[in-house]
């Protein structure tokens, strides 16, 4: 037995939280009956219908690393008809991505329609870990080696960097490029870590998240996680 909203939300009608609303507003059937609270349990043999249309329940999973590339959105779908990282993907399930990049940011992303996993990956007590490169403007000195890896407050809460290293300095063009791993989910982190210490990013790049790694994909280039995998993700549910 599951939840109504985790089924569908599971079957590709829509996100958990639409799927509340959904219900609340009436416009979930079980079984000919209308259902509005959102405490109600399913199984497989129940007939659910959205907006008076039977929903399919073969929720078999699926999940995907990408490597994306820049000027790509990262949703499931974009108003100004922007190209999404779904788009890459070849599957007719309801994939969503996993978190965000940055419109101008490349790199791995993981797309899945197992809104648990989703949940595991993007929770702050699971301390997922995310490695970046960046390449920023300027040299670093000893004092921003030293706020880096202390940690910065952004937005009065403090970033913890995890791993830090210089990959290389070029100083005839004044740049550095820099690699890090942090556990954080918000927004524009690694720019505002950056920007904190007066370096701004000009390009940045994720190349691994928990123990996946973009590899050798190619930018646009997408693979389909192992069963391993998935348990390795799975398992840094606190």
């Amino acid at each position: 037995m599951e939840r109504l909203q985790k089924v569908i939300a599971e079957a590709g009608i829509t996100s958990r939280r639409k799927a509340e609303e959904l219900i609340i507003n009436g416009k979930v059937r079980v079984n000919g009956k209308v259902i509005v609270e959102l405490g109600t349990k399913v199984d497989g043999n129940d007939i659910i219908e959205v907006n008076e249309k039977m929903i399919n329940l073969n929720r078999a999973k699926e999940y995907y690393l990408l490597n994306k590339p820049r000027g790509v959105i990262s949703s499931v779908k974009d108003e100004l008809g922007r190209k999404t990282v779904v788009d890459y993907i070849n599957t007719d399930k309801r994939i969503y991505p996993v978190g965000r990049l940055d419109y101008d940011t490349t790199g791995l992303i993981i797309l899945t329609n197992d809104g648990d996993l989703a949940n595991i990956l993007m929770h702050p007590s699971n301390k997922v870990s995310k490695t970046y490169i960046a390449k920023i403007e300027g040299l670093l000195n000893k004092d921003d080696i030293d706020r880096l890896k202390n940690g910065i407050f952004i937005d009065e809460r403090k970033v913890k960097v995890e791993n830090f290293k210089i990959l290389d300095k070029n100083i005839e063009k004044n740049t550095s490029l820099i690699e890090l791993t942090i556990i954080e989910g918000r927004n524009h982190i690694v720019k505002k870590l950056f920007a904190s210490i007066k370096h701004p990013v000009i390009r940045l790049s994720r190349i691994k998240i928990a123990c996946l790694e973009v590899g050798n994909l190619k930018s646009g280039e997408y693979r389909k996680l192992t069963i391993k995998e998935v348990k390795k993700l799975y398992s840094l549910k606190v």
